[in-house]
């Protein structure tokens, strides 16, 4: 979340770099302790680049396979570290497949890489 300086009362949102190393930084320590999540990913206006003061990060995970109703699978994974807000949709690779095959592409994300 944003952060309030020590000398003032004015709140620092952090840059696109911090957000970006903070969801880098937490991809590779979730994939560590789950072999399922097979790709982090982010979209809007981050990947855009047209983020600002007050933008949330939105997320994309792909899960290998999940046997919960798409609706819950977010709650399973707790982004609450980052340092901006953040929206998470999560697909098991099948459904992220009809999803780009329907979209005809995908550079409307970017994939994190966590090796």
């Amino acid at each position: 979340m944003p952060v309030r300086s020590l000398t003032s009362s004015v709140l620092i949102w952090p840059n696109k770099e911090q957000v970006l190393q903070a969801l880098k930084e937490w991809a590779a320590k979730t994939k560590a302790e789950n072999t399922d999540l097979l790709q982090v990913g982010y979209f809007g206006s981050y990947a855009c680049g047209d983020w600002g003061v007050g933008s949330d990060l939105d997320v994309v995970l792909i899960l290998a396979h999940s046997d919960l109703p798409f609706e819950w699978r977010a709650a399973q994974f707790d982004l609450t570290g980052l340092p901006v807000p953040v929206d998470v949709l999560v697909y098991t690779r099948a459904e992220w497949e009809k999803l780009t095959m329907r979209k005809g592409e995908k550079r409307w994300w970017a994939e994190v890489r966590w090796e």
